[in-house]
């Protein structure tokens, strides 16, 4: 097995260490089991890369309130 050092904050490293179940995990077990967490597909099929990316994006603006409701962009669009 071959291994590569990426460079994170220190502060990325005490957010990482705060999510290990246990002292044992390794930052590489972490981080796989977080990239799990966007989906490979569904029924349909697999995902593309460029879908799985703006699936993760997309996840990313709902949770940082860069999204308008439903019934706001109706409103902007005049529907």
């Amino acid at each position: 097995m071959s291994v590569t050092t990426i460079q994170i904050t220190a502060a990325t490293r005490q957010k990482l260490a705060r999510l290990k179940s246990s002292s044992g995990e390794t930052y590489d077990g972490l981080i796989n089991k977080l990239l799990s967490l966007v989906p490979e597909g569904d029924e349909e099929g697999r995902y593309t890369h460029a879908f799985r990316v703006g699936l993760l994006q997309a996840r990313l603006d709902v949770k940082e309130g860069r999204v308008l409701p439903h019934e706001e962009v109706k409103r902007r669009l005049g529907l």
